[in-house]
């Protein structure tokens, strides 16, 4: 299977659940607003979900995929299979330990960090207690999720590990659809949405546990033992669950921080969700894929065939988050008061919402590069470079966070993480160059800087053509008529965006045919059959 048809596979699949999404934030908008209870849900839920990229996603799919992938190189799968037991028994063992721990310590855990400015409102903050309480849980299951995902993406079988989050959403939007059917009260439908979550993630579980099965391994449960290869496993994942849980530790910071001023937790929640679009579709699947197809080929000993991997994916990656980031900003008005602007989601709500969205389109290519080039690192065995990286974004994020907070509210929190995501970006890339471990192409460059040249044409169109047909797209038009000016809207920006990116060689079909053959192990080139630059 070709690359870019994988990235198109967990795409496809993650674009999938990003749309259940929108219908969710649409219910959760209608049902809750921008109200104390949708603040009070959306604090509750960060915390076990900063805890599943910190603790789960981060630390396997840096760190597990690399050694599962050496070990189906050196003992094929039974050995795989050892290993995956191996894991499986101490992860176990320390969730249950976790989960325990802060189930005890919730009250405090939500008074100092998850969401300190409730601390003046006890009902408020007992309900958030509460909340968290019930849908902490959500991190075992979701931990041993993201084991078996790294399991399915090392192996090839990269479907059932992608659509697993569709589930989440599917249950959350059945919650919803019965709180407003029955007419529950905003904090009666927060409980509904907190027990969803917890459901949703043991459903998700069997999906991906039933996909293992199907890929031909089955787990049983060990006694936890350190071994080495566990041992190793640790060293990696450590740091490595810190630099994957960036994007959640800088927006737990700006949750705090926006805590002090009421409906600031939901705007920014309701923002993050349009941009996680590109981002998950994008990034999610460069990511996935990139990943343990980086870390067989360096095995292996293919070492021009890794370079040539990450340089298409870096192309893959701005060829579509350009002309996105483009969009948001111009469009970000239009979008949230078509998608939300209704119930008890009001056109003072839309305004503050479409700002913060506007600023977040801006670091989308940089978030999605991150996941494009910190594979470069863990391929390598490399976590702890990404993690000072990390560190140094994390401050950069907290520092302007605070400082602009007083001045443009959730604005501030916005463009901290976007300045902290960029950062991180020309860290990880810097260090790549100066190590050999990428590849400058002077094409790849030029074919940038016309992408950069499409995607500012069609905002132009955009800016033109969203003033004319403003009036298809206000509130008191039929839901209908907006629904269908917003998708011209974007139809045009893509028939624009496109022609003009071939049209002057930002992109062409030789490359897109060439990623489309290339991919796998079994399928990839020697490397010495690889396209020189000229060629690319």
């Amino acid at each position: 299977m070709g690359l870019v048809r994988k990235f198109a596979t967990v795409g496809g699949a993650t674009l999938g659940s990003r749309i259940f999404g929108f219908a969710r934030e649409t219910l959760m908008a209608a049902a809750l607003g921008t109200g104390p209870m949708a603040d009070v849900f959306y604090a509750a839920f960060r915390f076990p979900n900063l805890f599943r990229r910190l603790f789960a996603e981060g630390a396997f799919n840096a760190a597990f995929v690399p050694l599962f992938a050496k070990e189906i190189e050196a003992n094929g799968v039974e050995g795989a299979k050892r290993f995956s037991e191996e894991v499986f028994g101490v992860l176990f063992t320390v969730l249950m330990i976790l989960t325990i721990g802060m189930e005890l310590a919730m009250p405090l855990l939500v008074s100092w960090i998850i969401a300190p400015g409730f601390a003046d409102d006890p009902e408020k903050l007992s309900i958030t207690v509460r909340l968290a309480a019930v849908m902490f849980p959500y991190l075992m299951s979701m931990s041993l999720t993201a084991m078996m995902s790294g399991m399915l993406n090392s192996l090839h079988h990269f479907f059932a590990a992608a659509v697993a989050p569709i589930f989440l959403n599917v249950v959350m939007i059945g919650a919803l659809f019965y709180a407003l059917y029955t007419g529950a009260e905003p904090a009666l439908t927060a409980w509904y949405l907190s027990w969803s979550v917890l459901a949703a993630g043991v459903l998700q579980l069997a999906v991906v546990y039933g996909g293992v099965r199907h890929a031909g391994i089955s787990i049983g449960l060990r006694f936890p033992r350190f071994t080495p290869n566990v041992k190793r496993l640790l060293v990696l994942a450590v740091p490595a669950a810190v630099t994957g849980g960036i994007t959640q530790i800088n927006q737990i910071i700006g949750q705090a921080i926006a805590s002090a001023k009421e409906g600031a937790i939901a705007a920014l929640q309701y923002a993050d969700r349009i941009y996680q679009l590109p981002l998950g579709v994008v990034g999610v699947a460069v990511g996935v894929v990139l990943l343990p197809e980086l870390a067989r080929a360096l095995k292996a000993g293919h070492t021009k065939e890794a370079t040539y991997i990450q340089n298409r994916s870096i192309e893959f990656v701005l060829f579509l988050t350009l002309p996105a980031a483009a969009a948001l900003w111009v469009l970000s008005d239009e979008i949230i008061r078509v998608l939300y602007e209704r119930g008890a989601f009001t056109e003072q709500n839309t305004a503050v919402v479409a700002s913060i969205l506007a600023i977040y389109g801006l670091g989308l290519p940089g978030f999605v590069l991150i996941k494009a080039l910190q594979p470069g690192f863990y391929a390598r065995e490399d976590t702890r470079t990404p993690m000072r990286f990390t560190g140094v974004s994390v401050v950069i994020n907290s520092a302007l966070a605070i400082s602009l907070f007083p001045f443009i509210a959730e604005r501030g929190i916005a463009t901290a993480e976007a300045a902290a995501g960029w950062v991180n970006t020309c860290l990880l890339f810097t260090t790549l160059l100066r190590r050999g471990d990428f590849v400058w192409e002077w094409a790849l460059a030029k074919r940038a800087a016309r992408l950069v040249v499409a995607s500012a044409a069609m905002a132009g169109v955009l800016v033109y053509l969203s003033d004319r047909w403003s009036g298809w797209l206000q509130p008191e038009t039929q839901l209908l008529t907006q629904v269908l000016a917003l998708g011209a809207l974007i139809a045009v920006a893509m028939v624009v965006y496109f022609g003009l990116a071939f049209a002057i060689g930002g992109a062409d079909l030789g490359m897109i045919r060439r990623n489309l053959q290339r991919g796998g192990r079994n399928t990839s080139p020697a490397p010495e059959s690889l396209p020189s630059e000229g060629e690319q």
